[in-house]
């Protein structure tokens, strides 16, 4: 399934050329080094720059010998480079290597993922913008509420994603690390000027302090955020969902004229974009918990997180940057039913605007409880007996001894819950 559904751009990130590539980078800056501290002729150097090659499929037969990828990676650039060879790789140990080159990787995809959320926010804030005023009826506890608009629903989501775009920047530069301290980072056979030189060359900071690796705290932080970003996707979709639920029908999916929605059922129009990024956030939990088992690892360093991270960190960073861009398609051409938004917000007979009453009976004398008391008898009543809440006022003497019946009717109108809107849309900075 990710194959067939991940972006180009964050798949080829992935791809075991590029992995190769981002290894040979450093290996290539440690030469570069080594060669400013006199370690490596300048005459090598140059044999190296212009030899240095590999094939991905020679790789793989190597290491079928070596049971090694780094040093399957380094016989086979032995091979192109020749007898310069014994140069790289000089003081170095493998996860030196695989450690910043991860980095870049990762980097890289955050990059992707960064640029997505902010896509995904200017398409919510255009949505807000435009049903900034569409009125429609809040719910707790599945249930009538009080009237909100379905722009300050998208304009939660805005401000939510802003948040996620943070926690994407800001594991960006946790991750943003590399490391070529040697076998236990104590730089016994490597100068630290190669480790800020090539670090400095791909533009990573060097860590403070390593062990053979650079510390999973890191990627668990990177996957967190990833975590976090597709539960809250899930939110959203779980919204819209509930919101295209037949009793309500206040938005849909938009259903493609060539689309069909079941085998058995030919009515049936399904939100399966939402179902399935709901379904797509638990593969992303799972990981960023596989991640936080990772950081546990023996003395200084063991293998038992490498192979973890080579299934969830592609297929957390792919599977995010998919949840993205097909959550963008949904808002974009997400159907709003505002005619059915004001036709559920009638359904209740005016209850709904028990809130506001409950205040003017207090600025009007009468205690918290007292007013309570009166409202929830004649709303019962309205819901026994199928009437208007209005009309159930009007009728009633208790509150007719208390409010004119001018004063009942302001009470029904729905601008004076929109009366901070604009004040609320500022403060998003939508």
């Amino acid at each position: 399934m990710i194959s067939r559904y991940s972006l180009p751009r964050m798949s080829a990130i992935w791809s075991e050329k590029n992995r190769f590539r981002k290894m040979l980078d450093v290996e290539l800056y440690a030469c570069e080094a080594l060669t400013r501290l006199g370690k490596i002729p300048k005459s090598s150097l140059f044999q190296i720059q212009k030899r240095a090659r590999f094939d991905v499929e020679r790789i793989k037969d190597i290491e079928r010998e070596t049971n090694h990828d780094v040093i399957a990676f380094l016989k086979n650039l032995s091979e192109h480079i020749g007898e310069d060879a014994k140069y790289v790789h000089m003081g170095l140990t493998s996860s030196d290597v695989l450690d910043t080159a991860l980095s870049v990787q990762m980097r890289e995809a955050c990059d992707i993922l960064i640029d997505d959320a902010k896509k995904l926010m200017r398409i919510l804030a255009r949505k807000s913008r435009r049903h900034k005023r569409t009125l429609m009826i809040g719910r707790t506890h599945s249930v009538h509420a009080e009237p909100i608009t379905f722009g300050l629903k998208t304009a939660l989501y805005f401000d939510e994603m802003r948040r996620n775009l943070e926690r994407l920047k800001k594991a960006r530069e946790v991750i943003n690390v590399g490391k070529i301290s040697g076998a236990v980072g104590t730089y016994a056979n490597i100068d630290p000027f190669v480790e800020a030189y090539t670090c400095k060359k791909l533009k990573l900071k060097p860590a403070n302090i390593s062990t053979q690796i650079l510390q999973r705290d890191r990627h668990a932080e990177f996957l967190t955020a990833i975590a976090v970003t597709g539960t809250s996707l899930e939110k959203f979709a779980t919204e819209f969902r509930n919101l295209q639920h037949t009793e309500i029908g206040e938005v849909e999916e938009h259903f493609l004229k060539t689309q069909k929605g079941s085998s058995a059922m030919p009515h049936k129009r399904n939100p399966i974009l939402c179902e399935r990024i709901s379904g797509l956030a638990r593969i992303l939990r799972a990981n960023a918990l596989a991640s936080m088992e990772d950081i546990v690892l023996w003395h200084e360093r063991d293998i038992s997180h490498s192979s973890v991270e080579r299934v969830i960190l592609p297929d957390s960073t792919i599977l995010l940057d998919y949840m993205l861009n097909k959550f963008m398609d949904v808002v974009s051409h997400l159907v709003v039913r505002d005619d059915r938004m004001l036709e559920n917000l009638s359904k209740s007979k005016g209850i709904v605007f028990s809130g506001r009453l409950l205040l003017e009976l207090m600025n009007k004398g009468l205690s918290r409880d007292e007013a309570y008391d009166k409202i929830q008898s004649v709303s019962f009543k309205t819901e026994e007996k199928n009437l208007e809440f209005k009309d159930a006022l009007l009728a009633d003497d208790g509150i007719r001894s208390i409010m004119s019946a001018d004063e009942i009717e302001d009470i029904f109108d729905f601008k004076y819950y929109l009366r901070n809107v604009d004040r609320i849309f500022r403060r998003v900075g939508i």
